[in-house]
């Protein structure tokens, strides 16, 4: 009769995972809203990996957690298996049957940047279905199943092809635009703001305008393409993002008052999967995005 003594379990894959990136974003709360559980659900997970290893990962304060040395020892190369597993997850969609294109963009650059160049994606990779995800950060294209990211950064990523610099304006409707000649002429207008940018008006004022002040205060909205669009009906003078707007201005529906733009320090940037930057369909839609 063949012994089959029972093996031990290894750790759950989940639980792996939620630690990596607690400790990798440095909380609970972060490794939560990348990975789109509850922060209770990270916390029940490495509490499970705890108790399977018989070692503390975390230290846990009044103020959060860091590292145990237990956790510092097993991040760096738990962190390298799980960049060689989205690797590996990307080469077999590379090796499969093209099917899919996956761009993932900020909200902003997907409703106005992004959405206008769709349809010569489409036209060009006819059986193709372009899928499009809007998200606030920009995903790691290693491991998330994502072929290309379309972003405001910093710096240009390594690989990635960067659009332009982000520059910036203020932008109304024409028959307001017609009111405002100088800097100062934005006094008792109102000024729309968009919640995530909230800096823009402080940041083209202290550069265009030295010295100029009044209230800047104004009524903001959680998405930019909502604010563009509430500035084309007339509503007030938002800070326009010179590649989100530049169509509108030269269909007429906004315009430019002032000739003073400043540059920030940020670049659009596309950037690509790796294990995806030789399929050809991939390359089709750089191509175009690109241009």
């Amino acid at each position: 009769m063949a012994v089959a003594p029972p093996r031990p379990k290894p750790p759950p894959l989940n639980a792996l995972r939620a630690f990596e990136a607690a400790a990798r974003l440095g909380g609970f709360s972060a490794a939560a809203q990348e990975l789109c559980v509850t922060q209770g659900a990270i916390a029940q997970q490495i509490k499970h990996l705890e108790d399977w290893a018989g070692a503390t990962l975390f230290v846990r304060h009044a103020r959060g957690v860091r590292l145990s040395a237990a956790g510092k020892a097993v991040l760096p190369r738990l962190g390298e298996a799980f960049d060689a597993l989205g690797d590996v997850t990307q080469t077999l969609r590379r090796e499969g049957a093209a099917s899919e294109v996956r761009i993932a963009a900020l909200p902003s650059i997907a409703q106005l940047w992004l959405s206008p160049r769709l349809p010569a994606i489409r036209a060009a990779l006819p059986g193709i279905a372009v899928s499009v995800t809007a998200m606030e950060s920009a995903p790691n294209l290693v491991r998330d199943p994502y072929d290309m990211a379309v972003f405001f950064a910093d710096t240009t990523p390594t690989g990635a092809i960067s659009l332009g610099r982000d520059i910036i304006y203020p932008v109304c409707a024409p028959d307001i635009a017609n009111r405002l000649k100088t800097p100062d002429d934005l006094d008792g207008h109102t000024l729309i703001h968009d919640a995530s940018w909230k800096d823009d008006w402080e940041s083209w004022l202290s550069a265009a305008a030295p010295g100029l002040a009044f209230d800047t205060s104004g009524p903001a909205y959680s998405l930019y393409a909502l604010a563009v669009e509430e500035a084309r009906n007339g509503a007030g003078i938002l800070i326009g993002h010179e590649a989100l707007v530049r169509p509108l201005i030269e269909r007429g529906e906004l315009t430019a008052p002032f000739k003073e733009t400043i540059e920030l320090p940020r670049v659009l940037s596309l950037e690509t999967a790796p294990a995806m930057r030789t399929r050809a369909d991939i390359e089709t839609a750089i191509r175009i995005l690109s241009e």
